[in-house]
């Protein structure tokens, strides 16, 4: 099998029938503590994370196309998903360092794509924070280090996923109305950087191109994008990219997200999945840390299950096939 062909197989093992990517992202590692934190008076311990993962993996991989891991606390969890579900494995370590400017990027030290790959992955995700009006000396050292991941892959034949944060540092909070004017600029901009075939990605994983608590009829706070400006933001998002591209849930609820991709078809966007982690599976964490596991197994059968099964019955009817991308 040559190498175009290898990406080929590894990108059906991540898509479902269609080509279509429903993955399910649980490679949280920081937020999911603090989330877990919220209800007990300790630190989650190593034991309390891997089973949480493993638990959500054995419900919920049934229902996904692909699941997105992290190979700190995750490995146990890839184990048991369902065998026709693909993996994605995270190589960032999670959040950045606070003291140091610009967000900048880190891989997990004692991991490679090498290593990646020897676990079973089928594809490789990396998280970069980019804002493309940061300075030039910063942004330059983003994409020398995704260009170093981006050759990695090319090294070891394997599909490389990009998710790109967009971010501000004089707009400290994302969900602002100050944010949500300059945060279609940021997203599509990123997005055509890194579509850039020096970087070697082969699928975006991005944020929709405005907050939709700030569209008309959406929110119940004020109006920054009229209906039509939202919708002509997704058309530019489209144009900025000739790769696939699948959006994140960006921890919004099942029900806005779902919403936000009948809106995105609707005015154009023919992306091809979704990487949905919190909106899927975050209201099994105090089921978890206060009923146990029992109870926690219930709840994704049920809720979790009503959720993965609702979000994939919008992505039928929204999302495009990666094959015509590709």
């Amino acid at each position: 099998m040559n190498k175009i062909d290898h990406k080929f197989e590894q990108l059906r093992r991540l898509s479902d029938e269609k080509g279509i990517i429903s993955a399910l992202a649980f490679d949280q590692r920081g937020a999911l503590k603090r989330m877990m934190a919220k209800y007990q008076d300790t630190e989650p311990t190593l034991e309390q994370i891997e089973n949480l993962k493993t638990l959500v993996s054995e419900a919920l991989t049934e229902y996904a196309s692909s699941i997105l891991l992290d190979p700190e606390y995750g490995l146990p969890a890839s184990k048991v998903r369902n065998s026709e579900s693909g993996l994605l494995l995270a190589y960032e370590k999670t959040g950045y360092d606070v003291n140091t400017k610009g967000r900048l990027p880190d891989c997990l030290e004692d991991w490679s794509v090498k290593r990646i790959k020897e676990q079973g992955a089928d594809a490789v995700k990396f998280l970069l924070y980019y804002d493309i009006d940061d300075s030039e000396s910063i942004n330059i050292k983003k994409k020398a280090y995704i260009e170093r991941i981006g050759s990695e892959c090319v090294a070891e034949n394997i599909t490389f996923f990009l998710e790109v944060l967009t971010y501000d540092d004089n707009i400290p909070d994302n969900g602002s109305v100050e944010f949500a004017k300059v945060k279609p600029r940021k997203v599509n901009g990123a997005m055509k950087v890194f579509s850039e075939e020096r970087f070697n990605v082969d699928v975006l994983k991005v944020e929709v191109p405005v907050n939709m608590n700030y569209v008309e009829g959406f929110g119940e706070s004020e109006i920054v994008y009229t209906k039509e400006e939202a919708m002509q933001y997704f058309r530019e998002q489209e144009d900025s990219t000739n790769l696939p591209y699948i959006y994140l849930s960006a921890g919004v609820s099942a029900k806005l997200f779902q919403e936000t991709l009948e809106f995105a078809h609707a005015s154009g966007a023919k992306f091809n999945g979704v990487l949905c982690g919190r909106a899927t599976w975050a209201g099994v964490v105090p089921i978890y840390i206060e009923k146990g596991e029992e109870a926690a197994r219930k709840w994704l059968q049920t809720e979790g299950f009503n959720n993965i099964n609702a979000l994939n019955n919008v992505i039928k009817q929204t999302a495009f096939s990666v094959k015509e991308k590709l």
